[in-house]
Order: C-alpha cells, then structure tokens, then sequence
C-alpha cells in the first residue's frame, strides 16, 4: 500500500476560559513549544499536501502563530462556535479537490505522535471512510464509547449521556481525533444536524453518516497520555510531565546518560548525540545541540547552544543564546558564556562572564574574568587568542585583541590591543606602609571602650 495522501485541519477556536489566561488557550508552551506548535510539527512530519488552522475571532494571534511555524498554512475563523462539524466546515475551502486522509487534530490535544497520525491515514487509504483514534483512560466518565461490531470495525460512537449500562461498561473511549476520506467529507459534512441539547454540528456523527451509506469505519488505539486534551493550567502540566517523559526516554534510547531523568528538563528541539552524560537538575531551554560524547553536570541551564564532541559543561554553568562549545572544552562552576565562541580545548573553568567574544583554542580564563562587553548603548567583542592565559580576576574592556600566547596578569583590566606572546599588566602598584595596621587599630581601640 503506498503512502496515502495528507491533508491536517487543527481545531484552535477554542476560547480555554478554564485556563484563567489573556493568552489564548493553545498558545501555552509545553516543551518551550506553543500546544499549536507540538501539533503542526507532528502533521508536518507527514508532508501533508494540505494544512488548514480553524481559529477563533476572539484570538487572531493564533492564526499568526500558526503561520510563522509554517506560511503554506491556511487560516480559517469560526465565528461563532457551533460544534466541532462545524469548525471543520470553515476549513472546507482548503481541501476543495483533495482526494485522500483528511486528518482532523486538536490544537489543544498537543501529543498525538506522528506515527499515530499516519496509522489513522493508512486506514482511510485501505478503505476506510472514517478512522478514530480510540484510547482506555483510567476513569471513562463523561467521554464517548467506541462501539465495535463483531469484526472490530467501529459501528458507532455513542455519548456517554446516550449511553446504555452495556455501553458505559465499554472501556475504549473517543478521543476526537480523527482521520476522514476526503471526498466523502466534503460530500456529507453538511448532513450532519444538531439537533441535540447544546445544538450544535458534532464532528462524531459522520460515523453514522458512513455506516448508513454501507462505508467500513476503523479504530485506532493509543495510549492516554497521547491524547491528553488540555482545557485547565493543571492539565497542562500534566501534559509538560508527559512531554518530558517522552523526550527523556527518547534521549536514552538514542545513547545518552541521564544520571535522575526525572530532574533532567528538555525543549522540544533538544538534540542529544550518543554517549553524552547529562547530570542532575538541568534545563535545556530552546535551540540546544549536544554531540556524541559531552558532559552536562549537575544544575546547569543551556539555551541556543551547541556544545561539541567531548566538551563539559558545569556544574552550575549558564550558557545563553549563542553561546558555542569546542570540542573538548571545559565550563565550569557558575560560569555565564552568551554569543560566545570557545574554541577546541579551551577552559573557563570558573566564576567568569564571557559575553561577544570568540576564544582561541586551547585558552585559559582565569577565575573571575569578565569581558565588559556592553557600554549602554552598543555591544563590543573581544577575541582572545589560541594558547592565550587570562589571569584570575581581569576585566577586559571591549572592543578588545589579545593575541596567541599573550598572558593578562591577574587583576587587571585591560583596555587595549595585548600583541602575540606579550604580557600585560594593568593594576595599581602595591605599596607597604609600615605599622600602619597596628596604629589604626590602637586608635580605634581607644574610642570604641
């Protein structure tokens, strides 16, 4: 069977006023990904020909969201909410003349994976009119049934206020993601009424609209952590918790080490090479690439950084958007790198700040260092040069050169070009008076009885 063709309609008209929030509902970050963004990501997967994004008046900074995660994607607004056929309904102009899966996702379901995605799709392309994805949370409550006939097609998606004892005892429930034949979407999404206590169109009764026209309807199962719907601040962190969870034993699996997996935090584009060793309480915030055979100690936070074969970084390091690694380098404790380059071997072993700056291989920052970087108004650069020894406690004053091999004396602060194999010293000269301490003190002594 080949690959069938893709079309994804994301529900996100929601207006999540359990989530007490001026941020629309499905712009919440799970993973430092807005949900919107952990669905679109997981359809694009896919290469779906098609991709539209049913969004709500109230909340146009959705539609704009959506399209900056991908521009090919078409918003369409529902005004106002009548049901979840009738958000589908807006989005019918962007599958005029699409023949295959019409995948129908929730914005606010943000995990259903791709593999998952392609499974609902696969039905339609063996026949199948319509494919739920059906999951067995702990407690059915209030979620409709998946009803099965002999052959363990679906016959019926039956509310739970509908619901006979037989019924409610039926364990698979309705998640509302769903993958649906084009044509026939298109052809009977407008015989779906609402005629029922909210009056609204209900997406779930295009199964009794494909069964009365004699069409086979599939189940799909997942697990119920995939198909978590998040309505409430509480959800979403028990979406985060999923997320992680995911994310970590993905990270094992590939090779990595995590010494406390439940104390390691990724986003959702952290990239772990094999053989690296993550230590306890670390964060990984946006924009982090770690290769095969790094070190991250304990109660670091890495941001926008790419740390390359080899290298160690912390305990307690902080490296912030730009920040860039060597092979085999070395940040230590409660050291800040940002818009950084560390070349090969380099070391910044502790209590420093390196800000715009670019330092040579095999380099050794002293304790202390800090590249004065800012000058209120503009951001200055200072390069330091492969095989260079920066002394303990310097203050180097951007823009700023110091060559191969030089050596900064420790407490200095320097402010101009330091050539090749030089030294530089730049500190007031230390003077000894003698007994002064002891005069000082027997003054003192004397006003203080």
């Amino acid at each position: 069977m080949t690959d069938p063709a893709i079309a994804a309609v994301i529900l996100a008209a929601g207006h999540g006023t359990r989530m007490r929030s001026a941020t629309p509902k499905v712009l919440h970050e799970i993973g430092a990904l807005p949900m919107i963004g952990h669905i679109i990501d997981a359809a694009r997967r896919l290469d779906p020909e098609r991709m539209a994004v049913v969004i709500g008046d109230h909340a146009p900074e959705v539609g704009e969201v959506a399209k900056g995660i991908d521009p090919r994607i078409t918003t369409a607004v529902q005004t106002p909410p009548q049901g979840t056929a009738h958000a589908v309904a807006q989005a019918l102009p962007a599958l005029e003349g699409f023949c295959g899966a019409a995948l129908v996702l929730y914005a606010d379901t943000p995990l259903v994976r791709p593999e998952t995605m392609h499974a609902l799709a696969d039905e339609i392309a063996a026949g199948a009119a319509v494919a739920v994805l059906g999951f067995t949370p702990g407690d059915p409550g209030a979620y409709g049934r998946l009803k099965r006939d002999e052959t363990g097609a679906l016959a019926a998606i039956v509310e739970a206020r509908d619901a006979s004892p037989e019924e409610l005892a039926i364990a698979l429930c309705n998640s509302g993601v769903m993958a649906i034949d084009g044509a026939f979407l298109r052809a009977r999404l407008k015989d779906i009424g609402n005629d029922n206590a909210k009056g609204e169109y209900y997406l779930t009764d295009i199964v009794a609209l494909a069964r009365a026209d004699g069409r086979a309807c599939a189940v799909i199962e997942a697990d119920a952590a995939e198909v978590m719907g998040v309505n409430a601040r509480s959800e979403l962190a028990d979406a985060e918790a999923a997320f992680q969870k995911r994310m970590r034993e993905r990270a094992m699996e590939n090779g990595a080490t995590l010494a406390d997996p439940s104390t390691v935090y990724f986003s959702h584009d952290t990239i772990v090479g094999r053989d690296v060793v993550i230590g306890q309480n670390v964060v990984f915030g946006p924009g982090v690439e770690i290769a095969d055979g790094a070190r991250i100690n304990p109660f670091s936070h890495l941001e926008g950084a790419r740390i390359a074969a080899g290298a160690v970084v912390g305990p307690f390091a902080r490296l912030r958007p730009g920040a860039e690694i060597g092979a085999a380098a070395r940040i230590g404790n409660f050291v800040e790198v940002k818009k950084a380059a560390i070349g090969d071997g380099a070391k910044v072993s502790h209590l420093s700040y390196i800000g715009d700056a670019e330092i040579g291989a095999g380099a050794n920052i002293g304790a202390g260092t800090i590249t004065c970087n800012y000058d209120g108004y503009n951001k200055h650069k200072t390069t330091i040069g492969a095989g260079a020894f920066i002394g303990s406690n310097s203050a180097l004053v951007a823009p700023l050169s110091i060559g191969d091999g030089a050596y900064v004396g420790s407490g200095s602060v320097i402010t101009k070009t330091v050539a090749p194999g030089d030294l530089a010293v730049a500190r007031g000269r230390q003077a000894a008076i003698e007994g002064w301490a002891a005069r000082f003190h027997e003054i003192h002594k004397g006003k203080k009885d």
